[in-house]
């Protein structure tokens, strides 16, 4: 899902032309095969699958008309002996109902994942939600116990964000918690998971992550994140619990509420820091 998701990024101009692109050089490719009488149907479903996928039920409807069009072009402009034009108009139209079938499908595909997109996803930051972190979290305990390797979990706070939302509205507090997300995103690795866990709090779960690592991961995003506070004028600073499981805890309940204190551990000092510990100490 992480993947389809980043994929998504590259945007819809992007999967039109490339749809475009490996039509054409199907159709090439095709009109070569077509001589030995070879079945290109599954090339054609290339550009048809991309194009419904990335882009939409109607691309994909005018990709498959256009891959069944240039195929019965193609029929006719190689003229199989014996074949008369109403058997390639009739091979012509099977092939279509088979390709919007498969656009059908390939949508009724695409709808389902958004649906479970929208139920593990936090609509405002973009981020995974409280309730797909806790999935994702027990699998990592359960990896954790049985391969013995640490993880890490972080717990981040945004310092003084009710007096960010009071002072310049609660539509900079909403880009404020986009942009957090946004960097924090950016700057770790693809197998590593970032949850909104509720108003300003956000969780993140290094897994196969020493403490050593995390720190040099999390200290450069610590920096970042106040660099955009400045810059937007952002009254605000970020406070950091960073606990590193050198054994798996009994539950999910069990991490998150000692990362919890170790994020409290730093608001107690004054704020704007990072708390790094390990488990057991």
């Amino acid at each position: 899902m992480r993947l389809i998701m980043l994929l998504e990024k590259l945007g819809r101009p992007y999967w039109i032309g490339l749809s475009l692109i490996l039509l054409v050089s199907v159709a090439l490719i095709s009109h070569y095969l077509i001589q030995y009488g070879a079945s290109v149907s599954l090339f054609y479903l290339i550009p048809i699958v991309l194009a419904t996928w990335f882009v939409g039920l109607e691309a994909g409807g005018v990709m498959a008309l256009a891959s069944a069009s240039i195929w019965l072009l193609d029929d006719i402009w190689v003229g199989f002996p014996g074949l008369s034009l109403t058997i390639h108009f009739w091979n012509a139209v099977v092939r279509l109902f088979f390709f919007e079938l498969s656009v059908f499908a390939i949508h009724l595909g695409r709808a389902y994942e958004d649906q479970r997109a929208i139920a593990y996803t936090d609509f405002l930051s973009g981020t995974f939600n409280r309730r797909f972190f806790h999935i994702l979290a027990q699998k990592e305990i359960d990896r954790s116990a049985r391969y013995r390797r640490p993880f890490t979990i972080a717990y981040l706070d945004i310092d003084n964000f009710k007096r960010l939302n009071d002072t310049f509205g609660h539509s900079s507090g909403d880009r404020c918690l986009q942009a957090i997300a946004r960097i924090v995103q950016e700057h770790l690795r693809k197998t590593d998971v970032v949850a909104r866990m509720g108003g300003d709090e956000f969780a993140i779960l290094l897994p196969e992550t020493s403490q050593a690592a995390a720190r040099a991961v999390l200290s450069k995003t610590h920096a970042l994140l106040l660099e955009a506070a400045q810059t937007n004028a952002w009254p605000i600073t970020v406070s950091i619990g960073v606990l590193t499981f050198l054994t798996p805890p009994a539950s999910i309940d069990e991490m998150l509420g000692k990362v919890d204190s170790e994020m409290y551990a730093v608001k107690r000092r004054g704020k704007n820091g990072i708390s790094y510990s390990s488990y057991p100490a």
